[in-house]
């Protein structure tokens, strides 16, 4: 499989997700996984099962750009197929997500977290 990534060079703070090249991502036709640094790439790996509207050829590019980076990282995968990671996404992941929503608003959770989010808003828009 030939793989599409290749490190990405650039230094310094990018404003938007766009800022970067189709190249650094482990699906570059989707946009989706970024490997511009190790925690990146460890970030693909556990993700990986929950990319969806991909096909098996894409998974294998992405597995590919994926190995590629672990490798100018020094990312140790112990993986040796996109298999091992995950082919299909979490069953019931947005049934998961509203019971844990329900639980936080529950225990008032969800209300610090929402403070604490406009907080650090605000705090970065007076940066």
């Amino acid at each position: 499989m030939q793989t599409t990534w290749t490190p990405h060079e650039k230094h310094g703070r990018l404003t938007a997700q766009s800022d970067l090249p189709d190249t650094v991502y482990a699906f570059p036709k989707q946009r989706k996984e970024p490997l511009t640094d190790a925690e990146h790439v460890r970030n693909a790996i556990a993700r990986f099962d929950q990319v969806t509207g991909v096909s098996d050829d894409e998974r294998a590019l992405a597995f590919a750009n994926i190995e590629k980076a672990a490798k100018h990282y020094d990312v140790d995968l112990s993986e040796t197929s996109w298999r091992d990671l995950g082919a299909h996404p979490q069953r019931n992941r947005k049934q998961t997500a509203a019971k844990a929503v329900a639980t936080k608003r529950k225990g008032g959770q969800l209300k610090k977290d929402a403070a604490k989010g406009a907080a650090t808003r605000k705090s970065q828009r007076k940066a």
